[in-house]
């Protein structure tokens, strides 16, 4: 979805994107730049999450502002729809670059990747394949088909059981990461929320969609800090022609009904990447003080 996403936003950014080789398995993973100068263990740092660390619509994710800032390489991890288990699941090709960074910043990430008793996601990512009969569908549009149906038992019933598998997933990745690392909420809506059963849109909430505050408090204690960034400065985002300096539009993917846009309105924009990298530089310079 990289490559997806560099074509889709071609006039607007340049992703630098460039291959990161599993030496375990040789799976080559289309990667967000700039290209670490170095990936010595202990030498640069990781960031890992959904589009929001990728950073669609910016030129500098915050991860790429803190290397600006602590003076060491980052590698962005960010993978489209990402959540926890899609980690879990390519554990054994990209643990290793995690547990060789100075540390590690993960993003809280969406609830709906999660499977439940009707949906399995099919990479740890917000597309699923619906049990009963196969067929592969959007997050967002197998919650309006139960939402619709009006069965509110099962509606809450298949919510309770995704953010469970989103809290043992989570709690699962966590440990999994040696090194020091934070846990950041980077959003337009504090982490409590009031979910509504009208559309799949007030049912989940602002990304990280369907996690809420006691998710949260579940899966603090397996981190070394917790920096919280809700903000919504620079949203919504003009999308400007990198080339001719002019407003320009960019048609979103089938996910997004494949409509035509000329501001982001969805993924974090540049200003909150910033709001995020000055909440985190404290943090990360504390553990650049650690002794190795």
């Amino acid at each position: 979805m990289s490559i997806g996403y560099q074509k889709r936003d071609l006039e607007v950014v340049d992703y630098q994107l460039y291959p990161l080789l599993s030496p375990v398995s040789k799976r080559v993973f289309v990667t967000r730049g700039p290209r670490p100068l170095t990936l010595e263990p202990d030498q640069y740092f990781a960031c890992i999450g959904p589009a929001s660390t990728f950073g669609c619509y910016c030129e500098k994710p915050y991860g790429t502002l803190l290397q600006e800032r602590l003076g060491l390489p980052t590698l962005n991890l960010g993978f489209a729809g990402a959540g926890p288990d899609y980690f879990l699941r390519n554990q054994k090709d990209l643990l290793g670059y995690i547990n060789h960074a100075r540390f590690a910043i993960v993003l809280v990430m969406s609830g709906r990747s999660e499977s439940n008793s009707l949906f399995e996601s099919i990479f740890g990512t917000g597309m699923y394949r619906r049990i009963s009969d196969g067929q592969q569908i959007a997050a967002s549009n197998a919650y309006e088909e139960l939402l619709k149906d009006g069965d509110l038992d099962l509606i809450k019933k298949i919510v309770s059981e995704t953010r469970g598998n989103w809290v043992l997933h989570f709690k699962a990745l966590l440990s999994l990461i040696q090194k020091p690392k934070v846990l950041l909420w980077l959003s337009k809506r504090r982490p409590a929320y009031v979910e509504k059963y009208t559309n799949a849109q007030k049912l989940f909430g602002s990304f990280p969609q369907l996690v809420n505050a006691e998710m949260i408090e579940v899966i603090k204690p397996y981190c070394d800090a917790y920096v919280e960034c809700v903000t919504e400065r620079g949203i919504p985002q003009p999308l400007i022609n990198r080339f001719t300096g002019k407003p320009t539009t960019v048609s979103e993917g089938s996910i997004f009904g494949g409509k035509v846009i000329s501001h982001n309105t969805y993924y974090a924009s540049p200003e909150m990447h910033e709001d995020a990298a000055k909440m985190l530089v404290p943090i990360c310079q504390g553990f650049l003080s650690r002794d190795l």
